[in-house]
């Protein structure tokens, strides 16, 4: 009887707890700004503001709701898109200043402006290709960027201008942007959305590898990196993954992946193994309510990182880090050290966990940060 009661209490716990999660991080969604400029200070008008153009391949609906430009409906056809994230004079690395009311104030606060569609995968690729070109040879390089759940397309959007802001990347940033309904209490619908984009996400690489770009990055960030896998098994499994001879890295933030699934998914990938990072956080408060409801399994973003590095990855573990401004979920946004530490590996080939000892230790500083690659 007492064993029944206290599982009755453990179970009631573990309801409340997921219960409170959802309801904190559903207080006061800010408003949808994509088109939206300030009359009074247009973002084009602040000298010291930072801007990036940001291209956009989604499997969203386009949405006729003011600030948003896209939906979290399914789309059949991929939308192929660019906005301008502008970055206020006084952003801090690591702080994503987002304004709770229309219009932003581009002088203190992030913006995005100047939507843009593209009609045809060729205007598309030609719109990259002017960028790629103002660039000099060594930064032209594409970060493809896939967002987690619980994204509006503007909430990936200002996180894609921050990252890249804050981690210095060079070259030229494309979200992919699957159809995400941007609420906690959707987490099945964001499941089956992000499984449904596969096709997409595979034909939105195949678009960008008809460009004039160097390399290739993957970013991937919580339930994005199942998307991420998913597509990079099927193009692995066909003997495409890396045969153009530019993916450089595929870095998975705070995987939101059965560890199961990922072991299964890393022996079929092979000796590509090497090209993968996880950064891990034991600390992940979204990853221990994912865990709940996947019956107990262990998410590969909350895991140990000497386990985890057994599957042939580069493995990061940022749990001593406690700077974010993010939550432990973001760490890979909201920490200044851990962007820092994403940037300058970014920008050294072939990455941050294959180095030597002492380079390990200059890009690593003085951060309680733990890197294990096998």
């Amino acid at each position: 009887m007492i064993g029944k009661l206290a599982g009755v209490h453990y179970a009631k716990a573990c309801c409340a707890g997921i219960l409170t999660f959802w309801l904190l991080a559903s207080c006061s969604p800010p408003p949808e700004l994509i088109g939206i400029d300030n009359p009074e200070a247009p973002a084009a008008s602040v000298e010291q503001a930072k801007r990036h153009k940001v291209f956009i391949a989604t499997t969203r609906q386009s949405s006729e709701m003011v600030g948003a430009f896209y939906s979290g409906q399914r789309a059949p056809e991929l939308g192929l898109a660019s906005v301008t994230v502008s970055i206020p004079p006084s952003h801090v690395a690591g702080e994503l200043r987002r304004p709770s009311r229309l219009p932003p104030d581009p002088r203190t606060e992030f913006a995005i402006v100047d939507p843009a569609t593209f009609g045809s995968d060729e205007a598309f690729i030609a719109s990259i290709n002017r960028e790629l070109a103002k660039r000099p040879p060594k930064d032209r390089d594409i970060l493809f960027f896939v967002h987690g759940f619980n994204n509006t397309a503007s909430d990936a959007l200002l996180r894609v201008g921050q990252f890249v802001e804050d981690t210095g990347f060079q070259g030229v940033p494309v979200l992919f942007s699957w159809a995400s309904a941007g609420k906690t209490t959707r987490y099945v619908y964001d499941l089956n959305s992000a499984l449904v984009a596969r096709p997409k996400l595979i034909e939105a690489g195949e678009l960008l590898a008809r460009t004039d770009a160097n390399g290739f990055d993957i970013f991937a960030h919580s339930m994005g990196t199942l998307l991420t896998m998913e597509a990079v098994l099927d193009q692995a499994q066909n003997g495409r993954l890396g045969s153009i001879g530019r993916l450089k890295a595929v870095v998975l933030a705070a995987p939101d992946i059965d560890v199961d699934l990922f072991q299964t998914q890393m022996a079929q990938i092979g000796e590509d193994r090497a090209r993968f990072y996880v950064l891990l956080s034991q600390d992940d408060a979204a990853l221990k309510v994912s865990r709940r409801l996947a019956g107990g399994v262990p998410r590969v973003g909350a895991s140990d990182i000497e386990f985890l590095s057994q599957f042939g990855v580069t493995a990061i573990d940022l749990s001593e880090i406690a700077d974010s401004s993010s939550g432990s979920h973001s760490k890979y946004a909201g920490s200044p050290e851990v962007v820092q530490l994403i940037g300058r590996g970014l920008a050294n080939d072939p990455g941050y966990g294959h180095t030597s000892p002492t380079e390990l230790d200059e890009i690593l500083g003085q951060a309680p940060i733990r890197v294990v690659f096998d």
